[in-house]
């Protein structure tokens, strides 16, 4: 297995991602896939929906061995959630 070396810092590869979710990805994938992933290449901007991460990570990796992945969960502020939120 190889090991892929980060290109970026933790806060510029977040930046990246974040912005090419929110200017191009978005429109294109939100309708009708709430609570799925987007696993999108901070490189070339190339993406792969799927209910996971790990699916929607081997198929972008599948095309672009060399991407640098940012995960997005659709219509939700992060991937994975920790612990319990208290709700009114």
């Amino acid at each position: 297995m190889t090991t892929r070396e980060p290109k970026y810092t933790k806060e510029e590869h977040a930046r990246m991602g974040t912005e090419l979710y929110e200017q191009t990805i978005r429109p294109l994938v939100e309708a009708g896939n709430r609570g799925k992933i987007v696993a999108i290449d901070v490189d070339t901007g190339e993406y792969e929906v799927d209910a996971n991460t790990v699916t929607a990570g081997d198929r972008l990796r599948a095309r672009l061995p060399d991407a640098q992945i940012w995960f997005v969960r659709i219509g939700y502020p992060y991937v994975y959630r920790f612990g319990y939120e208290v709700r009114p």
